[in-house]
């Protein structure tokens, strides 16, 4: 799946355009434009950075549709309500826990140099509410954070008609997973690209 992220003028209705394996184009709404870094792709990175296989992004890629998406073109394979309707409840609670460990590392990239304490007293924040085994290891989310950092700087030097782009490549063939077959995934392999787009339309 791939991901683009256009920079737009600020102040006007951010989206990124998805682009499943099968064809399947949404263009997702987001947040308003500006140079700081959309939500969306605070999630992508964070996702890829922690091998969450199972999040946002990877519900997205193995078909789920959210309401903020808008089908462009492609064929939509049959029955992709009730399809979709079911990878929401099979993810629900990954979702949650994916939005959460989105917030726990973008605090963590908020502050300057944390030591493995501070990064453990704020995952005990974020993540109370969460019933995980064993949370990620201070240095594992201090590497998500100094990536997710690499990103916004990325995304602050862009011009308005530039965009940052995404490759996401889930492990498995996209299917309805079962939730025995959730969690033992490889991390996703990816990688992104800066390229230079014509201007928005007026």
């Amino acid at each position: 799946m791939r991901v683009t992220f256009p920079r737009l003028p600020d102040y006007e209705s951010g989206y990124s355009v998805v682009e499943r394996d099968d064809g399947v184009v949404y263009r997702l709404h987001g947040s308003r434009a500006g140079t700081a870094l959309p939500h969306d792709i605070v999630h992508l990175v964070v996702e890829r950075e922690l091998g969450v296989t199972d999040g946002i992004w990877g519900g997205s890629a193995a078909g789920m549709v959210f309401t903020s998406m808008r089908h462009v073109r492609g064929r939509r394979p049959p029955h992709v309500t009730e399809r979709s309707a079911e990878l929401k409840r099979t993810y629900r609670d990954r979702i949650l826990r994916s939005e959460m460990l989105g917030d726990l590392v973008e605090a963590i990239a908020a502050l300057d140099a944390p030591s493995a304490d501070e990064i453990r007293r704020l995952t005990g924040t974020k993540l109370s509410v969460l019933r995980m085994p064993e949370p990620p290891r201070p240095e594992v989310l201090a590497a998500a954070a100094r990536a997710l950092q690499v990103e916004a700087a990325r995304w602050a030097r862009l011009r308005p008609g530039e965009e940052l782009r995404y490759d996401w490549v889930l492990p498995v063939p996209h299917r309805v997973p079962r939730l025995r077959d959730l969690g033992g995934q490889r991390d996703p392999r990816r990688h992104a690209t800066r390229s230079r787009r014509p201007g928005p339309r007026r």
